[in-house]
């Protein structure tokens, strides 16, 4: 509280840096994960095709990273990552790194940021470093459709974290 006159000012609660581990926690991420991954999977199955000719197809990274010819368990695996490990990592990394770091940037920006972040991990580390291809693939058309796709991964992670948060505080 501070005085200014003859009021007395609340100032707003400081908020965490992380998230409580509660169950309303891993609900907030798992409904941010699902909707996230459908929305890359509108624009890496149903849009990408009009720009570059053919969907994103990141579980065929996934089979060159692991090394197998199963495409429903590579399919699996990006499934799980996207609807349950990227929220997660969103709430306790990349948030709670932008609250220190850039405490001035809107929720929208620290999403996009975030989906950045994905896409140089998929683009970089995993399919460079680890697949053996171009840094990027090369900066091909399909580099710039996936960094799209990351963006409104990340962007759509965040409004919904975001979309969670507002409606907890006010129950």
């Amino acid at each position: 509280m501070s005085m200014t006159g003859n009021s007395i000012q609340q100032k707003p609660p400081a908020r965490s840096l992380f998230p409580a581990l509660t169950a309303a926690t891993f609900v907030t991420a798992i409904l941010a994960g699902l909707a996230a991954d459908i929305a890359w999977e509108v624009w890496a199955r149903a849009i990408t095709p009009f720009w570059v000719g053919g969907p994103l197809e990141p579980a065929a990274l996934v089979q060159s990273v692991f090394g197998f010819r199963n495409l429903f368990l590579a399919e699996a695996i990006h499934a799980v990552v996207g609807i349950v490990f990227y929220p997660l990592g969103y709430l306790f990394i990349a948030r709670p790194i932008a609250r220190i770091a850039t405490p001035f940037l809107p929720w929208w920006i620290v999403g996009l940021g975030f989906g950045i972040g994905l896409w140089v991990f998929a683009l970089y580390v995993m399919a460079h470093i680890f697949a053996g291809l171009p840094p990027f693939l090369g900066f091909i058309q399909l580099t710039w459709a996936s960094l799209v796709g990351h963006l409104i991964f990340g962007l759509v992670t965040a409004a919904v974290v975001r979309w969670r948060e507002t409606r907890t505080a006010r129950a």
